[in-house]
């Protein structure tokens, strides 16, 4: 199993995430950030760590949300979405966005 990147982190973009990743599983695209399945070891130490909620073990997933772990496997394999290893501002809007729902449409490739 793995750890997915859910709803919550579109338009947000926290990054405390990535400071304490040991395998450095993050990718990061323009709002938002996914984890690579192939790099995640399952050792869940990033759930606490975001703010808004958004990483889920595979399995635990809220309802609704399933498509998120194909989606976090088809952009962690983009070349346009980096390794992200250290931890930056949010998007300026952050705040804003962060209690918001069903935000898939704001997504950026």
């Amino acid at each position: 199993m793995t750890h997915v990147v859910s709803d919550s982190c579109i338009r947000c973009k926290y990054t405390d995430c990535v400071d304490v990743c040991p395998v450095d599983c993050f990718r990061e695209g323009p709002n938002m950030l996914v984890i690579d399945p192939d790099e995640c070891i399952d050792c869940a130490v990033c759930i606490p760590e975001c703010p808004v909620n958004a990483i889920y073990a595979e399995e635990d997933l809220p309802a609704g949300q399933e498509h998120f772990i194909k989606l976090n496997v088809d952009l962690a394999r983009l070349s346009s979405w980096k390794s992200i290893t250290k931890r930056k501002a949010p998007l300026a809007d952050a705040d804003d966005w962060k209690d918001k729902t069903d935000k898939l449409d704001e997504l950026v490739r």
